[in-house]
């Protein structure tokens, strides 16, 4: 009977709906926009925690090299260091982006990266989180301008295309994590 039980949990786990409800990506003057709808199955609260957690990031995408959440400044925001890896064509980068958050529990998340400590000149990124259709929706949105060359005419085409291209099996990954979160918390009421 417990295996029938771990079965069915393990199961129940793999099944995922999550969804991209709306995808824009956006090139002008150097800077790249991304805004984007995406709807989790999993409650509010644990689907904050997991976008709030950046030590999480290299189990939701296979780009992220490493991620960790920073102690706060003197400013008392907490902070985040991200350490991405990606290649497009024959171009292959390390990125770096590191800053501070902003946040109101379970609403939303900012986060700023300092141009001094990151290779973006700006990148600024957005979650709101609200209560949909039984789950979260997730409003995503990027603001940013990288501080590396970017062949001209191809590179931001290739950029938009990578953008709107690299969510769909994280988005899956985010929601079996703010599954289990549920569950936990579930079990403890």
């Amino acid at each position: 009977m417990k295996r029938f039980a771990v079965l069915l949990l393990l199961v129940s786990g793999a099944v995922t709906a999550a969804e991209i409800r709306s995808m824009d990506v956006q090139y002008e003057d150097g800077f790249y926009t991304l805004h984007s709808i995406a709807w989790f199955d999993a409650g509010l609260e644990a689907t904050y925690d997991t976008f709030s957690r950046w030590d999480k990031s290299v189990e939701f995408s296979s780009a992220v090299v490493e991620a960790r959440d920073i102690e706060p400044g003197a400013d008392g925001r907490p902070g985040f260091f991200v350490l991405n890896r990606g290649c497009i064509l024959l171009f292959c980068k390390t990125l770096t982006r590191e800053g501070w958050v902003e946040r109101e529990r379970n609403a939303s998340l900012r986060a700023i990266a300092d141009p001094e400590r990151s290779d973006f000149e700006v990148s600024n990124e957005t979650w709101t989180f609200a209560e949909a259709d039984g789950g979260t929706e997730v409003t995503y949105h990027l603001y940013m301008r990288p501080g590396f060359w970017v062949p001209p005419g191809i590179g931001p085409y290739v950029i938009k295309r990578r953008l709107s291209h690299v969510g769909g099996d994280a988005l899956d990954r985010i929601e079996a994590f703010a599954q289990e979160r549920d569950r936990a918390n579930a079990s403890v009421d």
